[in-house]
């Protein structure tokens, strides 16, 4: 499919007029509908590639729903890419066209980058939105900056604002520091804690993906232990450790004390944002403060053997221990940036208003859901926050 800069444009507003109203002129595009296999192959090497825009992932996920992954080309260049869910409405009243972390953009750093995203966008607007009549969901992810300009050219180009994360802020590491710089950005109180677990005799591995069985093990008598309800996708972690495209993987890691395994994270490293997925210990790590140690060496193994300049701790879900850990790691150095809340489209106004039904019943169930297990499980904790939270 090929679409210009005009039939980008909703019926009723030029492109000139787009551009007047976000102030970025819309890239030209072309539209490419692929499978699922060659997605996830065509997105391992772009900057902004995520775990929730993984076919692997969303296929394992969220089974029923149906995937379209859109490529986007310009002059027969790949440049951008969005893996997009089409949910289905009660009453066969339509359908919403969800697209989560996305559009990504292939190389975060050209300097067309902005007008390359607006033309994702306008491509995304008029397949979903005008021809087909869907409403159009967008979640972009957490900036780096203090203003997120992906967030607000949505809301500059006529969506508007939807759902919001009950505590949306991600917690994000800088990876290109020296052991130095990145030691002196640590607060006070999390480099103190770092120096005594690396006095306890602790030691950290990095294993192949055939290793991840000890991390199952380890994870599931945690959440047995603590006896809450896991939210999470860790159902995707078989799919994810057996995809072919080895950049997509997950990285699998262990902390252990005298030999016996005491904690362990799996890590996705592609693009320009590691994310932390999952992490697991045991009783020993507390007193050991293995979670000090461990992340230390990720950070370090992620600046030696990866091109991304961040990681991505995720959220806390309100849990203020959570919060100390990670705002402690995340140093003067870092940043902590919220994820803004989902930007919503129509071109139609009943499917408008059917989608945003829809989202608000959605929300409702999840709100009562967490609130019957805070009051099931009031002193629980999550196995850890991450940022497919807002994939619920």
């Amino acid at each position: 499919m090929s679409l210009t800069a005009d039939r980008l444009a909703p019926a009723g507003l030029s492109s000139v007029s787009a551009a007047r109203a976000t102030g970025v002129v819309a890239a030209r595009l072309e539209t490419r509908i692929v499978s699922g296999a060659e997605w996830d192959q065509a997105i391992s090497d772009f900057d902004a590639v995520c775990q929730e825009q993984m076919h692997t992932f969303a296929a394992a996920r969220w089974p029923s729903v149906e995937q379209e992954p859109m490529l986007f080309l310009q002059n027969g260049e790949m440049v951008g890419g969005a893996l997009v869910m089409l949910q289905g409405l009660p009453l066969n009243l339509g359908k919403i066209a969800v697209a989560k972390w996305a559009p990504m953009l292939r190389d975060v750093s050209r300097v067309d980058a902005a007008a390359i995203q607006a033309g994702m966008v306008e491509a995304m607007i008029a397949d979903y939105a005008d021809r087909r009549g869907y409403m159009l969901s967008v979640l972009p992810r957490a900036s780096i900056t203090d203003t997120n300009h992906d967030y607000e050219q949505l809301i500059a180009r006529g969506f508007k604002k939807g759902s919001v994360l009950g505590f949306p802020n991600r917690y994000i590491v800088n990876l290109r520091l020296s052991d130095e710089e990145q030691r002196k950005s640590f607060s006070q109180t999390w480099r103190r804690q770092l120096n005594k677990s690396e006095k306890a005799g602790l030691t950290f591995e990095h294993v192949p993906a055939e290793a991840v069985g000890d991390f199952d093990v380890l994870y599931n008598a945690m959440t047995d232990r603590k006896q809450f309800t896991d939210h999470s996708a860790y159902e995707t972690v078989p799919a994810l450790m057996g995809i072919q495209v080895a950049a997509l993987r997950p990285e699998v890691f262990y902390v252990r004390h005298e030999g016996v395994l005491v904690g362990g994270a799996l890590i996705f490293k592609a693009g320009d944002r590691a994310v932390y997925l999952y992490g697991a210990t045991n009783d020993q790590a507390l007193p050991l403060r293995a979670g000090y140690f461990m992340h230390w060496h990720i950070i370090r193994w992620l600046r030696d053997n990866t091109r991304a300049t961040w990681y991505d701790l995720g959220g806390t879900d309100g849990f203020q221990g959570l919060h100390q850990f990670k705002t402690g790691m995340v140093g003067t150095r870092g940043v902590i940036q919220p994820v803004p809340p989902v930007a919503n489209y129509g071109s139609k106004p009943l499917a408008y208003l059917v989608g945003t039904g829809a989202f608000w019943a959605r929300d409702t169930y999840h709100r009562l859901r967490r609130a019957i297990d805070g009051l099931v499980n009031p002193k629980k904790r999550p196995t850890q926050a991450r940022p497919g939270e807002a994939s619920e």
